[in-house]
């Protein structure tokens, strides 16, 4: 036994038994803090809860490697090679206060580098690092972000799941593209694979309920003309989005397909699955029935994944919304009055900048703005206040410029399909298109009084 304990004061297995109680220390103090709620963070019990255990584990392997290796020297016939420890003897008053500035020193580095992890972590989890340290890269994200209905959700809320697979599989993935930024080799625009987005059930479904009944919306749509007067139609638009499930009753209208009872899955054949030739839909008491249209190879189909629909099929840019054309975002602000619309010709001369092509934002926005400027100069004075007019209407086209359009990335209106609506991309046409077909004859209809009505 004497022997054996020898064995293991090789500098490998001392450095194994460094390892271990250190990371043991740790993982007590960090797990005490998280019973406690000391800190806020997931990730900071992720890293610990994943970092030290491993650490712990090499600690553990290293101290009987080092005391094999050691047999196995002394087995050759060669000189122990035991750690040498230093002599330390606290009654000598010079090393007594240099044990004491060490040990001190080390604590004001341990508090110093925890601290400095700790706000790093932080600073990692805010949406600044991931929108602003990649600037040009997510820079279309960040503002579409920041300009959205979900500004005030961190990014990793909705882009890292929950548990250490999630964390590690995310960071792995964004060092990636750290790496690819850097050699400025990254893709434009930049586009995320579907398949690698977090599921509804983590993310979307953490604030808003799949079984909740949400009944009629109306909605009014005001699209205005090109000529002098910006004439304006109002279109009001009745949405059936219904919901339910089995507390709230059948569920009905658009949300049918959220209804936790329900079912449906499909395949798509692209990876921005936009092309879908395969439905299955289970209804929740025992029906089930197939579509596909007309010419689809169903045994290559049964071979490819198959994906349960959740939000994101139709909301799939929640946070990223970029107006899908000049025109709708010019008709929006019209609407809601932030435009005047007694400028002559505003909405004609606002999407006329809006859809000029430019090397960079920059020199972009400065051109929206003078080309509105030199038209409205050519015109007949219409009153003192037209100038102030005029300078309001240039700031929100040029604001809608700096939302929507990104030379450097190749991101304009449009870039990103919406699969929201079926107007300006197919979006509920993937499915409904009265071409997916049952083998015993039903449809997936196109009746447009299911989702909506017109007046």
């Amino acid at each position: 036994m004497a022997r054996d304990v020898r064995l293991i004061r090789s500098p490998i297995s001392v450095t194994g038994m460094v390892l271990t109680t250190i990371s043991a220390v740790l993982f007590v103090v960090v797990f005490l803090a998280d019973l406690l709620g000391v800190h806020t963070n997931p990730y900071i019990g992720i890293l610990f809860f994943l970092v030290l255990p491993a650490v712990f584990i090499v600690g553990l392997i290293l101290i009987p490697l080092g005391a094999w290796i050691e047999r196995r020297r002394r087995a050759a016939g060669k000189a122990p090679t035991t750690v040498q420890w230093p002599r330390i003897d606290l009654n000598d008053p010079t090393q007594r206060r240099t044990a004491v500035i060490v040990f001190a020193l080390t604590m004001a580095n341990i508090v110093i580098v925890s601290l400095a992890a700790y706000r790093g972590v932080e600073y990692m989890d805010s949406v600044g690092f991931c929108g602003q340290v990649c600037h040009t890269a997510m820079g279309p994200e960040f503002v579409a972000h920041q300009a959205g209905s979900h500004a005030g959700v961190r990014c990793v809320n909705c882009h890292v799941g929950s548990g250490a697979t999630s964390f590690i599989k995310s960071k792995l993935s964004g060092s990636r593209r750290a790496v690819a930024v850097a050699f400025g080799n990254y893709s434009r625009p930049t586009t995320a694979e579907p398949d690698e987005l977090i599921g509804a059930a983590e993310t979307c479904e953490q604030c808003h309920s799949a079984g909740r009944f949400h009944g009629d919306k109306v909605r009014k749509i005001s699209e205005y003309a090109d000529d002098e007067k910006n004439s304006e139609s109002v279109t009001t638009l009745t949405l059936h989005l219904g919901g339910g499930g089995p507390r709230a009753g059948s569920a009905a209208g658009i949300h049918w397909h959220a209804n936790p009872a329900n079912a449906i899955e499909y395949v798509a054949t692209d990876s921005a699955r936009q092309e879908i030739p395969y439905v299955r839909v289970s209804d929740g008491r025992g029906g089930v029935r197939e579509y596909a249209i007309e010419g689809a190879n169903l045994q290559d189909l049964a071979q490819r994944p198959r994906r349960r629909m959740d939000c994101t099929d139709c909301h799939n840019r929640p946070s990223h919304t970029i107006a899908t054309t000049p025109e709708r975002a010019v008709n929006a602000v019209m609407a809601n009055g932030v435009i005047d619309k007694t400028l002559p010709f505003v909405r004609r001369e606002a999407v006329k900048a809006l859809k000029a092509s430019h090397p960079t934002q920059e020199s972009g926005i400065q051109e929206v703005g003078r080309a509105l400027r030199d038209f409205y100069g050519t015109l007949p004075a219409g009153g003192a206040d037209r100038g102030p007019r005029v300078d309001r209407a240039v700031a929100v086209v040029e604001e809608i410029y700096r939302r929507n359009v990104f030379p450097e990335m190749k991101v304009s209106f449009g870039t990103y399909p919406s699969n929201i609506g079926h107007f300006d991309s197919p979006g509920c046409f993937r499915c409904h298109d009265d071409n997916h077909k049952s083998k015993d004859g039903p449809t997936i209809g196109q009746d447009c009084e299911t989702c909506h009505s017109i007046q």
